[in-house]
């Protein structure tokens, strides 16, 4: 069989992460993803450390080469004026239109959704902002720290005595994009069905603001503004990171059930703790939390983290060692399930992709292509894709349209 989304045309707009998220993982199942970039005003993330070897370049960068897989590179020069033939015979071909600017962008480059549907009138045109196409705050430009410091994240992250910290420096762009991509699908389902197009909305803001519902609830219901405590939950205890032997290892611990806390104890051969009046109740647990991280962390210190991680697990209490990037790469878990695929590129040699957190019996993705260097495939989308001949493609050639 083909895979899921084989004979898809996509065409992207798009900067930075979010959008193009979205377009690897029709690209990984089977879309035809065509990226329009420019020389003039390359992606941010086309110099974006890491790279290889330490050697900058914008066919270098280990942060591109991660979200752009599976795609072809047009390069654009989108003032010049033969620009636009181009543009609308591409809007032509595309079965979805994918672009994540500041709103309004693309409306001033005459490429807004009201223009594309007078050249492809079923097109489904997706739009990824950060907070959405109206509103008050619709217009203001943000990356990944800007959303996180708007949903309320950074000032749940860090500890009490400690000003608010970031998660990293783009979460929560990996949220918003399988929200659109659901979205998609819908709109793809109901274009089959009724043979028209739509636009979609997507906001980032939006869904990362969901993934902090009991925070939100506690508010709504309590009045009560939760902010930063540590590893600390308010529902569990133990509840933290706790020291292994080795040069900074640990393992996470989250204890939240009395049942949990009763097989904890029996796991570390100190089952009386189990109806000490200090930790009987998780109450108890949470009024006791500082004596009782000490008493885990005095445990934890005399095994590897995989050691406590295994005897906790067979004991039904939740435990993960926690990971350096190394042991994340190295992972057998990962590595049985295929998450890493080795594919080769022109410039940077051998690199690994990762794949989705998904599988599909009958139509599983595949990473085809490695991530394009700019204006890779120039030549192929003019000419196979987009039928010109040979006299308009030189003609755009020499007059530097395509750069």
């Amino acid at each position: 069989m083909g895979r899921a989304f084989e004979g898809l045309k996509v065409l992207g707009f798009t900067y930075a992460g979010t959008a193009n998220m979205v377009m690897r993982v029709l690209g990984m199942y089977g879309a035809t993803v065509i990226r329009v970039e420019s020389e003039t005003r390359p992606c941010n993330l086309r110099s974006g450390a890491p790279y290889r070897d330490d050697k900058p370049g914008l066919n270098r960068s280990g942060y591109y080469a991660m979200y752009n897989n599976d795609r072809y590179s047009l390069g654009l020069n989108l003032k010049h004026p033969k620009a636009k033939k181009v543009l609308d015979r591409l809007c032509g071909w595309a079965d979805v239109f994918v672009e994540n600017f500041t709103p309004g962008t693309l409306d001033r480059l005459g490429l807004g959704y009201e223009t594309l549907k007078k050249i492809r009138p079923d097109i489904i045109y997706l739009s990824i902002s950060g907070q959405g196409q109206t509103g008050p705050h619709h217009f203001m430009p943000s990356y990944g720290p800007q959303m996180q410091a708007l949903t309320g994240h950074v000032n749940l992250c860090g500890w009490p005595d400690r000003g608010p910290c970031q998660v990293d420096q783009s979460y929560p762009d990996f949220i918003i994009p399988a929200h659109a991509t659901i979205a998609l699908i819908a709109a793809l389902v109901y274009r089959k069905k009724t043979g028209k197009g739509q636009y979609i909305d997507a906001s980032n803001l939006e869904p990362a603001v969901s993934w902090l519902a009991p925070v939100m609830l506690d508010y709504t219901v309590n009045r009560n503004v939760q902010t930063r405590c540590g590893n600390a939950s308010p529902s569990a205890a133990p509840h933290n990171a706790y020291p292994c032997q080795g040069e900074d290892y640990w393992c996470a611990i989250a204890v939240t059930s009395d049942e949990e806390w009763r097989n904890f104890c029996k796991a570390i051969g100190k089952a009386e703790l189990a109806t000490d009046p200090r930790f009987a109740t998780i109450r108890a647990r949470k009024e006791n939390e500082a004596e009782l991280d000490r008493i885990v962390g005095s445990w934890t210190a005399n095994f590897k983290a995989e050691e406590v991680m295994r005897k906790l697990q067979a004991a039904g209490v939740p435990a993960g060692k926690v990971n350096k990037i190394k042991d994340a790469v190295d992972d057998p878990q990962l590595r049985y399930r295929n998450y890493y695929v080795p594919i080769q590129h022109s410039e940077i040699g051998e690199y690994e992709v990762l794949n989705t957190g998904y599988k599909l019996s009958r139509t599983p993705a595949e990473v085809r292509l490695p991530f394009p260097c700019l204006g890779e495939h120039s030549e192929l989308v003019c000419r196979e894709m987009l039928k010109m001949s040979d006299e308009e493609f030189l003609d755009l050639l020499t007059n530097d349209v395509l750069k």
